[in-house]
């Protein structure tokens, strides 16, 4: 696992970074603190001072991948010999779907990786809710998943965003903060889950069964939520990948709007 100097520095240098570029990057400082080894992250320092990193953060059988460089110690390779490093690892363990990461205004490390060869997938953007007065809903009910939850959850996985069936169980099996599973007429039709971060909540995972959509369900779900933690006193915040036009349109039109983007390049591995 990294140590408490290490995700120092590597928050350190992080500030550094989203100051000089103006962007934000995406860590997944929840995978970053609770790492079982240092097989997934790659550090480099000069004169005890750490100056570049890059992290892999798995999702089943596919990783995603982003890093950094101090402004001062760019183009002098230190990126490029991690990337390298990393690669290797990711071919070692046999994921595969790479994605390599990188915040939308980021000039540099899009030229970056085009030079990779990394080809344009998609891009998320971080949405952020705008308070405003919501209708009361009464005929959609949240309740705490509990065990018996569990495939139910890995079916929506499965049937509204096309995961695999082995992703679809790894990843729900780690999953932390409050799962919520969604009833109409008692009967289970979709789950989402909020994490609540320094007063920030994060809506994760919002599913409906595919038979269930186009009813204005998610709608009802999203007000009841939104409503819940605006109460408590939190800012309401999600992703949402572009190309999902009905899911942003969705997010749009109760009061998200976005303030950030990432964008994702897929990268094949060649024979290193």
């Amino acid at each position: 696992m990294l140590t408490k100097r290490q995700l120092q520095d590597i928050e350190q240098l992080q500030k550094k970074c989203e100051a000089y570029d103006y962007v934000q990057l995406k860590l997944n400082w929840e995978m970053l603190g609770s790492r079982e080894s240092f097989q997934l992250d790659f550090l480099h320092y000069e004169n005890d001072e750490l100056v570049a990193f890059m992290g892999l953060y798995p999702f089943g059988s596919t990783v995603e991948v982003c890093g950094m460089v101090k402004p001062s110690e760019r183009r002098k390779g230190h990126f490029n010999r991690l990337f390298q490093q990393g690669m290797e690892t990711a071919k070692e363990i046999g994921y595969k779907k790479i994605l390599l990461n990188a915040p939308a205004g980021s000039v540099a490390a899009k030229a970056f990786l085009i030079k990779q060869g990394a080809d344009y997938a998609f891009s998320e953007h971080q949405m952020k809710w705008q308070e405003r007065s919501l209708e009361e809903d009464d005929d959609v009910t949240l309740r705490l998943a509990i065990a018996d939850d569990l495939d139910m959850r890995i079916r929506l996985s499965v049937e509204a965003f096309g995961m695999n069936e082995e992703d679809a169980r790894e990843m729900e099996s780690r999953y932390s903060g409050q799962i919520l599973m969604i009833e109409v007429n008692q009967e289970t039709i979709g789950k989402i889950r909020l994490k609540l971060e320094a007063g920030e909540s994060w809506i994760y995972g919002f599913s409906i069964l595919p038979e269930w959509q186009g009813q204005g369900i998610g709608r009802k779900v999203l007000r009841r939520v939104l409503k819940d933690q605006s109460s408590a006193g939190h800012s309401v915040h999600l992703e949402v990948e572009t190309k999902n036009d009905h899911a942003l349109g969705l997010y749009e039109s109760v009061g998200f709007k976005a303030v950030h983007a990432q964008d994702y390049y897929v990268y094949q591995i060649l024979d290193m």
